[in-house]
């Protein structure tokens, strides 16, 4: 079949801009729900199927899928065009959303939520893609407000949509929601975006770079997760797992090298301002996911507040990284700059992070807000610009894959992150209340700390607060390395043009 003439880049009228955007901004609030909505969940999902200790496989067991999956949503985004690879992760997220909520134990629940993330993997890579074709880094802004308002309903209704849900329904409405959501999505990425093409070229994908990514970064991540908690550093699964990630890690990186199309291409790292932002990007992210991992079992927890009420102290975290992402839109937009937009925001982030690290069960609830919403504004104003500063730097022909590494790098990190965090909180407070009495405790679920009699009160709540102090403690040091990193990032001038668009068959 032949291919029909390509519109010039930069030919798409302001109208047919809005026409292509319509179709991608439901995929958007699709991946923008799922991650809000969520976090508000998760004390109320480990009360009812057990395995508190797994709650972050919860979070991490999505990351892993959707980070090995990003960069083949890229790879056949090329080979099929962009519509078609997005309307495939709509399908397989909603498919997967089915089953988390029918999800009777805490390892089903894990699995699907690994399936769904091979659909969340091409929901935001493709629509940034997508974007990327048809809008110019220096317009973006223009647009800014479109996405902006997308996140915006998601971030700040997520949160309290879940807590809703398990206060008067079930958690299991936090996946159910997704399928009316996802079905109008697919009908209208279908319509709207038949004007789009990208041009195809006959690529070789890199399936076994694919599985030897998976496998590394899956023992990585049990390395951390298990390591001195499930079991002892000296003990044979430990020592099995250590001794396995040398060579996965050396297979992964030469079948890198030798792959005619590979999964992590290397010429995109010999650029400095690729490297600079997925580096970025990765810190960045190890941070917000364990912040959005922690933050609601803290507020359940250790402040008693319900889960309707956690999911509202949620809406400055969320709101923030909506008004950041917006306002350094548009300010890219005005001077054509944008590398000092994350520096002020990721060092107000590490400052949010050092202040909730003071934070305790007496701290006002307006407080540890503020502490959140300056937190979103610092993530929000990081994000966007490291994703429009990738694909400013790469080629026209890398745009695709380019955008998949900013998804591959922010997954990567949030799977880390949400994982070792977690872990990290789990041997504190089993350092401060030893015998498992914590884990007992904690197994009740949102619940715990309101059935406690005083004496139980006494000991669980000060032995949270003391682990939540040193979790946040690290990720505001984590979140102090992703400035140290921005500012080696290279600031180029602003491409006027979008990288390419044209017409789908």
């Amino acid at each position: 079949m032949t291919e029909p003439a390509a519109v010039e880049a930069g030919s798409f009228t302001h109208r047919e801009i809005l026409s292509i955007l319509s179709g991608i901004l439901l995929g958007m609030m699709l991946a923008a729900l799922d991650q809000s909505i969520v976090a508000t969940a998760l004390p109320a999902i480990a009360g009812e199927l057990g395995g508190f200790e797994h709650l972050s496989w919860i979070v991490s067991g999505y990351l892993l899928t959707s980070t090995a999956s990003t960069p083949i949503y890229g790879k056949l985004s090329d080979l099929y065009g962009r519509r078609s690879m997005l309307q495939t992760a709509i399908l397989i997220f909603v498919a997967a959303s089915l089953f988390c909520g029918l999800a009777q134990t805490m390892p089903e629940l894990i699995l699907a939520r690994s399936l769904q993330g091979l659909g969340g993997g091409g929901l935001i890579s493709m629509a940034q893609a997508i974007i990327a074709d048809v809008i110019s880094p220096r317009e973006r802004g223009r647009y800014q407000a479109y996405l902006s308002g997308v996140w915006a309903t998601a971030s700040v209704g997520g949160p309290v949509l879940g807590g809703v849900f398990v206060d008067y329904l079930s958690w299991r409405w936090v996946f159910w929601i997704n399928l009316p959501i996802g079905i109008g999505a697919f009908v209208l990425c279908r319509r709207a975006l038949a004007a789009l093409v990208t041009r195809r070229a006959q690529r070789r994908i890199d399936y076994l770079g694919a599985v030897l990514l998976t496998l590394a970064v899956a023992n990585l991540l049990l390395i951390f997760t298990w390591g001195g908690t499930t079991y002892a550093w000296t003990s044979r699964p430990m020592l099995a797992l250590i001794a396995v990630a040398p060579p996965l890690l050396a297979a992964f990186l030469l079948q890198e090298l030798r792959a005619p199309e590979p999964v992590l291409p290397p010429r995109l790292f010999v650029n400095p301002v690729i490297r600079a932002a997925n580096l970025a990007s990765f810190i960045v992210s190890m941070a917000m996911f364990a912040g959005i991992v922690l933050l609601p079992v803290f507020l359940q927890l250790v402040s008693g507040v319900g889960a309707g009420d956690s999911g509202i102290l949620l809406i400055p975290l969320m709101a923030g990284s909506v008004i950041g992402a917006f306002a350094a839109g548009q300010l890219m937009r005005w001077s054509g700059r944008y590398k000092l937009y994350p520096l002020v925001g990721l060092t107000g982030g590490a400052i949010a992070f050092a202040l909730m690290a003071t934070m305790n069960a007496a701290t006002a609830s307006a407080l540890a807000m503020a502490y959140m919403g300056v937190l979103g504004i610092g993530i929000g104003s990081s994000m966007p610009v490291m994703l429009i500063a990738v694909q400013n730097a790469a080629e026209p022909r890398d745009i695709g894959v380019s955008t998949a590494t900013v998804a591959f790098f922010r997954s990567l990190g949030g799977s880390f992150g949400a994982a070792i965090l977690w872990s990290v909180f789990l041997a504190a407070l089993a350092r401060h209340l030893p015998g498992g009495a914590g884990m007992t405790l904690l197994q009740s679920g949102p619940d715990a700390a309101a059935g406690l009699s005083p004496e139980q009160h006494a000991l669980l709540v000060p032995a949270l607060v003391q682990a939540f102090h040193l979790v946040f403690a690290i990720c505001a040091a984590v979140m102090a390395a992703s400035v140290v990193v921005t500012l080696f990032l290279r600031e180029l001038p602003l491409r006027t043009t979008p990288a390419r668009s044209g017409v789908e068959h």
